[in-house]
């Protein structure tokens, strides 16, 4: 089941800067460049982020060797861009650390509940931001040195394609481009009020030993998953990008026994009892109530949409600054309302990938969209279960085809030219890795690259 209160990824992005600062008293050290260590929670946390990306959850056997590898490589780039001096200024440092903080006060509603959640200041985020994002710029700026003077042909792209064997070339199924812009009926101050009561009802009653909060979550809750998990959950304290902040922060203020007032969340409104507490873990359990919109709220938020629509037909505005100004979903800020493929390829999806219940109303709709065109409002069940309105806009739709050079050729060209740039770095690093000290834990020593790297040393 998808986490009832999921945000979006671009929050967890966000703090990877940060994650680096984040060490245990009792760590290792598993490598060295220069005078900057690589610790084992560097590693750890690199590799649960990509196992939490990942579509299954499962990441390969190789993964810790790249992750070894990418570390090494980002520590020789920031030391190289020192010794070359590569402009990294503080004003680089401080506007994007200072972007980053407003984002996370804009997420979490303010300074105040910002510190609340992650447990640090303005000041202290500062602080522990400016390091990774230094590093993080510096390496940047060295690997754009590297790749900067590397092009691709159209004569080596077609080497390369012409290399691949016939029975190896990659099929592609019809691929389309879809958008969706997504306006939420907004409940009456009056329903509002009614879940609220509703909810205090339910506190009053386990209060007064009347009832059990798992049984009244089981009879009540809206919650998806409650059927499975009873509406319990285990919290961390550091899962900001995954939970949502009001909840978050509404459940590491309980003690244990304790059930909230009526919390407020972007899915509705929830008391939430805590279970247990263990260090920066928390088990709770809850109930949500969702608002009721009514038939009205459902009519003027498909009104609005015909507008719009209407406004994108007469070319008054396009699809993409539609959706900037009016869409209600919390992704599209980052997604401009497009689909995203679950399979790396952006915003190309095939038929199969629309799996999500919330979507299966778009493949009825494809039979009856041509490129470019955008459907008339609809009503849907979102994947939390709401009902909400949207119009579906079909980009483009490409047929099956076996991979080749005419329809596929972009995709081809970046194929090639990422390896071109690939064997760059890595020459580079062949190059520049023996005139730094580097010291790797034996677990890494047979990793491809690093095997190569190593050896390089050796000779010196």
């Amino acid at each position: 089941m998808k986490k009832l209160l999921a945000l979006s990824a671009g929050a967890l992005l966000l703090w990877q800067a940060s994650s680096a600062q984040q060490k245990m008293v009792a760590d290792k050290i598993i490598g060295i460049v220069g005078e900057k260590i690589i610790l084992k929670s560097d590693m750890d946390g690199a590799l649960a982020e990509q196992q939490r990306n990942s579509v299954d959850g499962n990441i390969p056997a190789s993964a810790a060797c790249q992750t070894m590898e990418m570390l090494i490589s980002q520590k020789v780039m920031v030391l190289q861009a020192e010794r070359d001096s590569l402009p990294v200024s503080d004003g680089d440092v401080e506007g994007q650390m200072e972007n980053r903080i407003r984002y996370f006060e804009q997420l979490y509603g303010s300074k105040e509940k910002m510190k609340e959640i992650t447990g640090y200041s303005v000041y202290q985020l500062r602080e522990r931001f400016r390091t990774p994002i230094r590093e993080g710029l510096l390496a940047q700026a060295m690997r754009n040195k590297i790749i900067e003077p590397v092009k691709v042909t159209p004569s080596e792209v077609k080497r390369y394609f012409d290399a691949i064997p016939k029975d190896s070339l990659k099929f592609y199924e019809s691929e389309l481009e879809i958008g969706q812009l997504i306006i939420s009926p907004k409940a009456t101050r009056e329903m509002d009020q009614y879940a609220i009561d509703r909810l205090l009802e339910f506190k009053k009653r386990v209060i007064n030993k009347e009832a059990d909060f798992g049984s009244l979550a089981i009879l009540y809750s809206e919650d998806p998953g409650v059927k499975d998990n009873k509406g319990v959950y285990v919290l961390n304290r550091n899962d900001k990008n995954t939970w949502d902040p009001d909840f978050l922060a509404a459940a590491f203020r309980l003690k244990e026994g304790e059930i909230s007032s009526p919390i407020k969340s972007q899915h509705g409104y929830h008391i939430i009892q805590m279970l247990k507490r263990q260090g920066d873990n928390v088990t709770v359990q809850h109930i949500l109530v969702r608002p009721a919109v009514t038939k009205s709220d459902l009519s003027q938020c498909l009104a609005k949409l015909d507008s719009i629509r209407t406004n994108i037909l007469a070319n008054r505005y396009t699809f993409s600054e539609a959706v900037a100004k009016y869409s209600d979903a919390p992704s599209a800020k980052f997604d401009g309302g497009m689909l995203q493929s679950k399979t790396g390829d952006g915003t190309l999806i095939t038929i199969d990938q629309l799996d999500d219940p919330s979507e299966k109303d778009i493949l009825m709709m494809l039979d009856s969209l041509k490129p470019g065109q955008i459907s008339k409002p609809v009503q849907f069940t979102d994947e939390n279960g709401r009902t909400s309105t949207r119009i579906v806009y079909l980009k483009t739709r490409t047929h099956p085809h076996r991979e080749n050079l005419t329809d596929d050729y972009s995709r081809i060209q970046q194929r090639t030219l990422d390896i071109k740039r690939a064997e760059a770095i890595n020459k580079w690093l062949i190059e520049k890795i023996p005139t730094f000290y580097v010291h790797v834990d034996p677990e890494y020593k047979d990793c491809k690259h690093i095997s190569q790297w190593m050896s390089q040393l050796a000779k010196q």
